[in-house]
């Protein structure tokens, strides 16, 4: 039952779709996201040759799967015969198969072996929908809207991850019940540091600056950035200023950047409409051992930060986990209370957020995937 549902069958109206919106808030708690960018889906690691996984963007369900030759490839999540989900099969060869009559499929997304008999007649024309699909930063991601425009759509550029020398990095994600716009509104909302009281990520935040460039909504704070009982040891201050940090909204993602030293970029995977995955990338361009003024070797990082991410990170994102739920659960309860929102920051991602969605429901694939 969708929440939809449970809100009509104990008699509370639901909140409204984005077509009946009435306000700013309304408006953005029911926005998609313009599938015409690329989206992190899994971690590269969990679809490992002969895998199969299903992802689901805005209830759209993908079955992505890697062959015995390495290479990864996305289709729809359906057999054509009937209708189960590829997911549930096994990949050969290249080949993804359905569990029920053992129909295979190709990356491109066409029906290429039907294992019983034909009955006279020639093997079905058949060909799902497939979808550009890459591997980068140890995910895997992929392009949901228009294939022609794939190419030229740039993915996040981070070139500290590339090259010889790559910066440590981390990376966690969380599958929570709640819109993705409540997650961009709380990474890059430093008002919240109360909720982070016990971690101390961030304290004493002030907003010195607030920029709409295009797709692009600029947020920097002074503040006292990982002021922890536990990370404040481990980040050299001699050679990081951590008074103050940059934070950008660039639609779909978000990232944040402290002294060119720490920085992190969040990508939302909207599931649907109160369900999103948020994938978590943490790069470091180094620790300090904690008692001496000496830098941690490079080869060291990796696993320490393994082990921040179970002791400061995981337990740290939950916080905002709890949050971010009980914000859907207030607002599905709540929709028709007036706005009290004072962060002007997050008046700015909201607007970007619809006015994204708005632009894409105008153009000619948001006209015709909302007609399907």
């Amino acid at each position: 039952m969708t929440m939809t549902e449970t809100l009509h069958t104990i008699g509370r109206a639901p909140p409204p779709s984005f077509e009946e919106a009435r306000n700013k808030r309304q408006k953005v708690r029911a926005a998609g996201l313009d599938p015409n960018h690329w989206y992190a889906v899994e971690y590269a690691r969990a679809v490992p040759p002969g895998k199969v996984v299903e992802v689901t963007f805005w209830r759209r369900s993908v079955a992505v799967f890697r062959g015995e030759d390495g290479a990864l490839r996305a289709i729809d999540n359906r057999c054509a015969h009937r209708q189960l989900k590829l997911s549930g099969g096994r990949v050969e060869g290249c080949n993804v198969v359905c569990p029920y009559h053992g129909w295979a499929y190709g990356g491109d997304g066409k029906l290429c072996k039907v294992p019983h008999e034909l009955f006279g007649k020639p093997l079905p024309k058949i060909e799902l929908r497939h979808y550009p699909v890459r591997e980068r930063y140890g995910l895997v991601w992929v392009f949901f809207g228009d294939p022609a425009r794939a190419d030229a759509t740039p993915m996040p550029e981070i070139p500290e991850l590339d090259g010889p020398k790559p910066w440590a990095k981390l990376l966690v994600d969380f599958t929570w019940k709640a819109h993705h716009s409540m997650i961009i509104d709380n990474v890059s909302d430093f008002t919240h540091a109360y909720l982070h009281r016990r971690f101390r990520p961030f304290t004493d935040s002030t907003l010195t600056d607030l920029r709409v460039e295009g797709d692009r909504v600029y947020v920097s704070y002074d503040t006292k950035v990982a002021d922890g009982p536990l990370m404040k040891h481990f980040v050299d201050r001699k050679r990081t200023n951590v008074n103050a940090m940059t934070l950008c909204y660039q639609y779909p993602y978000q990232w944040s950047d402290t002294d060119g030293k720490i920085k992190d970029w969040c990508f939302c995977l909207p599931i649907d409409e109160q369900t999103t995955r948020a994938f978590f990338l943490f790069y470091f361009d180094g620790f300090k051992i904690p008692g001496l003024p000496l830098q941690m070797p490079r080869q060291v990082m990796e696993p320490v930060l393994e082990i921040a991410k179970h002791v400061v990170f995981k337990p740290l994102l939950e916080e905002d986990g709890v949050a971010v739920e009980a914000e859907q659960d207030g607002y599905n309860r709540h929709w028709q209370a007036p706005i009290a929102e004072l962060n002007p920051a997050v008046h700015a991602f909201q607007a970007l957020t619809i006015r994204k969605w708005e632009e894409y429901l105008a153009s000619s694939s948001g006209r015709l995937a909302e007609a399907r």
